[in-house]
């Protein structure tokens, strides 16, 4: 599945009707093509969509707009100044959101996040003050027998209540303002009701427009994994799932495996040699790497893999992914192999060296001993490497402390960051495999944060 958040063109408008007859099938409604012609021709950046698998199944459409002059007492054709958007001003203060929908086959991947994440990244880059929409309360006419507008908000607010929109907005940073009688006439099931909901941006400088903001706030989230036996693939991939659930919560932009976390698979082979059981193994990475993407895409994470054994040719590698949240997957592999690994399992090194460009700027993966060889690391910080993702399993803490002092040397080397995860416990019923040690860190150089565009990284460690 691909994923891509995008600008909408008018090439798109067939595709956008028909997700918003499906997605507003009580009412009928959609947008005409002239209104979306006029909508680019006055702002196109703030005319986003969401495709899978390049066909459009949302959009969030929004104007520049000078809250001064329309107040917080205003209906949504105020907003838009009755279908003409003569409201909107380029050189307003606010944006001001004036459609959301995802179709609803397509609902439940947390879509309408992305768009709104976009969003945000669309106001901070306009240096607006806020993002203001109305929003509908669709469930309030079950609730208004006994529930005012303002009781029901609060319940919304508490958790006490569900609202498909309210509850969505308050989830993704919003705040109620004001509460709107009138917004929408006719919108019986809000019993014409609306929640004024906003969004700060905190960047906002009331003097100085930043057109060419780039993201430089990213944040790591690294699964310190805790080796145990698992029933079965399943079981295993549940927690695999829990991981990436909790790091999404953190709004992890990254999320980082270890090497061979999932060796406790290895459990069913153990009455093999250890060169068999680790083909046995590598049977399961496929199936991993197909879990992996739809969870960055479902989770909206760029999640780098860990690493498996894989069969090429016949040879035994050392492989990983990392998963885009748009649902791009791209491999790394080991290069330099360790004498356990030759002799133990006759693996080989691979070729394969490389940055990756992602939403937040070029990174690059080494596998555990690869990282105690500067070349590597050297020949992607020239590509423009800004983050080190290095995932690895280390038993002792003197194997530990040769991957964490060269990580640190190759975060000063290079001036950028490095993060590395591990894996730690036990595995009595997995031969080569009996104890692992870790601690998982981001290691990077003070000189970093003083640099004009410097990268700053946020690092949420993750353990259970």
């Amino acid at each position: 599945m691909k994923v891509e958040v995008t600008h909408l063109t008018m090439s798109d408008y067939l595709d956008l009707k028909e997700s918003m007859l499906e997605a507003y099938t009580q009412w009928g409604a959609y947008w005409r093509d002239h209104q979306i012609e006029k909508l680019l021709k006055l702002f196109p950046e703030g005319q986003l969509c969401i495709k899978v698998d390049d066909k459009l199944v949302g959009a969030a459409l929004s104007l520049i707009v000078d809250y001064s002059k329309l107040g917080d007492k205003h209906a949504y054709k105020d907003a838009i100044s009755n279908y003409t958007f003569d409201s909107h001003t380029p050189d307003g203060d606010v944006l001001y959101g004036i459609e959301v929908f995802i179709h609803p086959e397509h609902r439940g991947l947390r879509l309408g996040r992305r768009m709104y994440d976009a969003r945000k990244e669309l106001c901070e880059r306009l240096n607006l003050r806020a993002i203001i929409a109305g929003a509908r309360l669709p469930r309030y006419g079950e609730h208004a027998e006994e529930l005012s507008p303002k009781e029901y908000i609060e319940k919304v607010k508490n958790k006490e209540l569900y609202d498909p929109t309210l509850s969505f907005q308050l989830n993704n940073g919003f705040h109620v303002r004001k509460i709107l009688k009138g917004y929408m006439p006719g919108d019986t099931e809000s019993r014409d009701y609306a929640a004024l909901i906003e969004w700060i941006n905190i960047y906002y400088e009331s003097n100085k427009k930043l057109l060419n903001q780039i993201k430089t706030n990213v944040r790591l989230s690294l699964v310190q994994w805790q080796m145990r036996q698992f029933k079965d693939f399943d079981a295993l991939c549940e927690q695999v799932e829990f991981f990436v659930d909790a790091a999404s919560a953190y709004e992890a932009d990254f999320i980082l495996f270890p090497e061979f976390f999932h060796a406790p698979l290895m459990a069913e082979y153990n009455h093999l040699s250890e060169a068999e059981a680790i083909r046995g193994l590598a049977k399961y990475t496929e199936p991993l790497r197909q879990r992996f993407a739809e969870l960055a895409v479902s989770y909206n994470a760029n999640i780098i893999t860990g690493s498996f054994p894989e069969l090429i040719d016949g040879k035994l590698h050392n492989i990983g992914y990392l998963c885009h949240r748009n649902g791009k997957v791209e491999e790394f592999q080991k290069i330099h192999i360790t004498p356990g690994e030759r002799e133990s399992w006759g693996m080989v090194g691979g070729d394969l060296l490389k940055t990756f460009d992602t939403d937040c700027g070029k990174v690059g993966v080494l596998i555990c001993y690869d990282v105690e060889f500067p070349e590597l690391s050297r020949l992607l910080a020239d590509e423009g490497m800004n983050i080190l993702f290095v995932p690895f399993l280390t038993d002792t803490q003197n194997a530990y402390s040769r991957v964490r002092h060269c990580s640190q040397a190759r975060a000063i080397e290079n001036e950028c960051f490095v993060a590395i995860a591990g894996c730690v416990g036990n595995l009595p019923k997995v031969n080569n495999m009996d104890i692992q040690y870790a601690q998982s860190a981001v290691f990077t150089h003070v000189i970093l944060l003083s640099l004009p565009m410097a990268l700053r990284a946020e690092a949420t460690l993750i353990q259970r």
